[in-house]
């Protein structure tokens, strides 16, 4: 059963949802893909291992069978594990599920859900220091906005929950998922709970994820909350938005 290859935190995050009636996006990364050697930076030509598509399918059959939701809109890294998870996880919610689930998944080109791009001004400023630091001091000297060629964190973070704000499903039982890279995800995290370190403990491991929801009819007037390893966050969006201006 590849479900025993889902990190624990996703199953205890189940029973922290909100009420049906109250939408959420699964925001995670990719499953399982082939290993690379190395300061964690992985190639876009690494695809899903067998059991990494396994889980994938396992893991949307679970979800949507443990929280009677439908997964209403798909969004994801062009970056094929990423695609390929969310076509999976589609097809496992399929498998058990009467209501028919969204079969579209828009591919975010715009560099938004992609490793390193949520967060880049200027790669050619910012490249070399992605290849010489690896994933978690890149990470860690995106965070403390230690970098040319970067957006401030704050204003990064913004974007991408901006973007999962509009793809965002606003009816009952709503579901939507957006597949990205364990960088956007560690970023994210560290960002939005104000944290300035990002240890190797606090990476998110493959098909591991948060579920978010926005309390509120508009983006920057809205209460951001999301599920992380077993814990309810809030965030208020204008005043977090307000703390780099």
């Amino acid at each position: 059963m590849a479900l025993k290859l889902l990190p624990a935190s996703m199953l205890k995050a189940i029973d922290l949802l909100p009420d049906p009636d109250i939408p959420v996006t699964l925001f995670t990364r990719h499953s399982i893909r082939e290993n690379v050697a190395g300061q964690g930076l992985a190639g876009y030509d690494l695809q899903l291992t067998e059991q990494g598509r396994d889980l994938a399918q396992e893991w949307g059959a679970y979800l949507v069978g443990q929280t009677d939701r439908v997964i209403q809109q798909c969004i994801s890294s062009p970056i094929q594990r990423c695609v390929d998870t969310a076509a999976l996880m589609i097809e496992g919610a399929d498998r058990i599920a009467s209501q028919r689930h969204t079969h579209h998944i828009e591919i975010v080109e715009q560099g938004l859900l992609v490793e390193p791009g949520s967060f880049v001004l200027d790669i050619k400023q910012a490249g070399p220091y992605f290849a010489k630091q690896g994933a978690l001091g890149f990470i860690n000297s995106f965070v403390n906005n230690a970098l040319p060629g970067m957006k401030h964190p704050i204003n990064g973070v913004v974007d991408v929950l901006e973007l999962i704000y509009n793809s965002y499903p606003k009816t009952h039982a709503g579901l939507s998922l957006a597949v990205s890279h364990d960088t956007i995800l560690a970023a994210m995290i560290a960002v939005m709970s104000g944290h300035q370190t990002v240890s190797r403990e606090d990476w998110p491991q493959m098909m591991e994820g948060l579920f978010v929801w926005f309390e509120g009819d508009e983006f920057l007037a809205s209460e951001l909350k999301w599920i992380w390893r077993g814990e309810v966050h809030s965030l208020n969006i204008a005043n977090f938005k307000k703390s780099f201006a």
